[in-house]
């Protein structure tokens, strides 16, 4: 607009000048022109400066967790997480160590006996556990997952299918020769991961505790505690105050808490409480869901997951909302991926994730309501 007024008052500045002078005559001196005064007219509505960027809190002599965004000790932070394959038989019950875990996974672990699922619980802090169990077999599932977390995984044996994954470099594994604890129980369940166990393990092995060149980086990405997730606002997004899991044989389901906003894990009609931690129930800030495609190897129901796969549907849940997801794993040093219905990854909020590999078969049994 200022440069049309300009060209305007510039045209009839000079008509006036032009006006009465012909051929032949003098032209009489031009008197002066005082200089336009322009208003500049603009139809922009004046904004407030933008608000000063909220600086991240900062605590002398810790960091937050690239597991969990909690703060923790930084003298542990590159130090690798192990990965313990926890029993989940209901007469491994009750286990010990599992509400300490930063994430943990349920995953089927056979097909047999309805289905029977296996925990995998991730420790960030591991010099600090005091008894962690029972631990059982592992499976390739595992084995495919592990890579993305760097994490070595804790178990004792394993089907002969497990053989080709232990062989990768990038997979390190200690399996067996843990503690034993008198519980009274066959001797199956009695193997645990005790206080000194794991840096005896490392002592004797050639394996850094450290982070090595197999590690891919940060796994989730998190929200900043002053700005959390807040799903209650996106229309896809649907109450979920109660996540029934459709895995038949221990029936787990996930009740949310409004209070502390986190999810409370139960399992064969009970209360997961863990005596290792004052009767602490399982609970968790983040739950996400996966629907994935298996095989079947045998008639013994010995089974994997494609942990690698592409746009696979799942749920994001968190604070009393579940919103659909899509995942995505592109090998087994890359790591999982989550994305919103509009293609972006999402942020988890600061705490414990829960994590499910549901059967594709049975995904239609997952209730959220």
């Amino acid at each position: 607009m200022k440069k049309w007024n300009l060209i305007i008052l510039t045209a009839l500045a000079c008509g006036l000048v032009m006006t009465g002078c012909g051929k032949g005559k003098e032209e009489a001196p031009a008197e002066a022109v005082a200089e336009p005064v322009i208003e500049v007219v603009t139809d922009q509505t004046p904004t407030e400066a933008p608000a000063a960027a909220v600086e991240e809190e900062s605590r002398e002599g810790m960091y937050r967790s690239e597991l969990t965004n909690e703060w923790i000790d930084e003298t542990i932070k590159n130090q690798r997480p192990i990965a313990a394959m926890v029993d989940n038989e209901k007469t491994a019950l009750p286990h010990y160590g599992v509400s300490k875990a930063d994430i943990v996974y349920e995953i089927t672990n056979s097909m047999a006996n309805d289905g029977v699922t296996r925990l995998m619980v991730l420790v960030k802090d591991w010099g600090s556990i005091e008894q962690l169990g029972s631990i059982r077999s592992v499976r390739p599932t595992n084995l495919q997952l592990i890579p993305e977390w760097n994490a070595v995984i804790c178990h004792d044996g394993g089907p002969f299918y497990i053989d080709d994954y232990l062989a990768n470099d990038y997979v390190n594994n200690f399996s067996g020769g843990f503690s034993r604890v008198d519980n009274g129980k066959s001797r199956e369940f009695t193997e645990y991961i005790l206080a000194g166990d794991l840096e005896k393990k490392f002592a004797d092995s050639k394996y850094t505790q450290e982070y090595n060149d197999y590690y891919p980086g940060p796994h989730y990405q998190f929200a900043s505690e002053t700005s959390p997730v807040d799903l209650s606002s996106n229309s896809k997004a649907e109450d979920a105050s109660h996540i029934q899991l459709p895995y038949k044989h221990n029936k787990p389901y996930l009740d949310y808490n409004a209070e502390d906003g986190l999810y409370y894990y139960s399992e064969y009609g009970s209360e997961h409480v863990d005596p290792g931690n004052n009767n602490q129930q399982l609970a968790f800030k983040n739950v996400l869901l996966q629907n994935a495609r298996y095989v079947v190897f045998d008639d013994n129901g010995y089974m994997m997951f494609h942990s690698i796969d592409y746009d696979r549907e799942g749920y994001y849940i968190t604070n009393g909302k579940a919103l659909p997801i899509t995942w995505s794993k592109a090998e087994e040093l890359a790591v999982t991926q989550y994305f919103d219905q509009d293609g972006k990854e999402i942020t988890l909020n600061t705490g414990k994730t829960y994590v499910a590999l549901i059967p594709d078969d049975i995904w239609k049994n997952l209730e959220i309501k």
